[in-house]
């Protein structure tokens, strides 16, 4: 009869990086490399992000057309990293920057961006409202959005100063207007249906 036993996680490959609070950038950015998972990085510790559902990527696919659509700048979406300053990098749902903004964008991580858009993942709705929204302000991002999929609203944040202030809320049947970005309007409802969630 055959001796089975219980399997045990790769503890081996975990020495293979440093322990939490004793990361740096490099480390941070070969792992992301190597992974291609939702990881972030914030002063020397990592953040392993769920995989998203269905309906979050298909949002998401749906605001990087609409983006787009506008021809004035560049989209990219997750996994892609956001620089919010030395020591912190997010990585949101979408970007957007400007072209006149082009020197901020290189090829592993942009430093910044004109807009943001986190679609709010249901196993910590605080990181996308309060977490999120205190670093894309230190990163001076311009303007922010959270689609949240559970309420099926939209919220739009505008940079005054060194903070965010809330400047619209968008419920199935409203749009936003973006501040920003000249020509995006978006349709709370068509999102969610994007979403197949209408």
């Amino acid at each position: 009869m055959a001796i089975t036993s219980t399997p045990t996680p790769a503890w081996d490959v975990a020495t293979l990086f440093p322990p939490q609070g004793n990361w740096d950038e490099s480390d941070y950015l070969n792992l992301t490399d190597n992974t291609r998972r939702l990881v972030e990085f914030v002063d020397g510790r990592i953040e392993v992000l769920p995989m998203p559902k269905m309906s979050h990527q298909k949002i998401v696919h749906y605001l990087a057309n609409l983006l787009l659509a506008l021809n004035i700048g560049t989209v990219v979406f997750a996994p892609f990293r956001v620089r919010v300053r030395a020591g912190k990098y997010r990585e949101p749902d979408v970007a957007f920057m400007l072209e006149h903004h082009s020197d901020r964008v290189n090829e592993d991580f942009w430093e910044g961006a004109d807009l943001v858009i986190e679609v709010v993942s249901d196993d910590d709705r605080d990181r996308d409202y309060v977490t999120k929204l205190r670093d894309y302000a230190e990163a001076g991002i311009g303007e922010y959005w959270i689609v949240d999929p559970v309420e099926r609203k939209i919220t739009q944040f505008e940079l005054v100063g060194s903070d965010y202030q809330q400047v619209a809320e968008a419920r199935e049947g409203a749009e936003i207007l973006s501040k920003s970005l000249p020509g995006l309007v978006a349709q709370a409802s068509a999102i969610f249906r994007a979403g197949g969630l209408l």
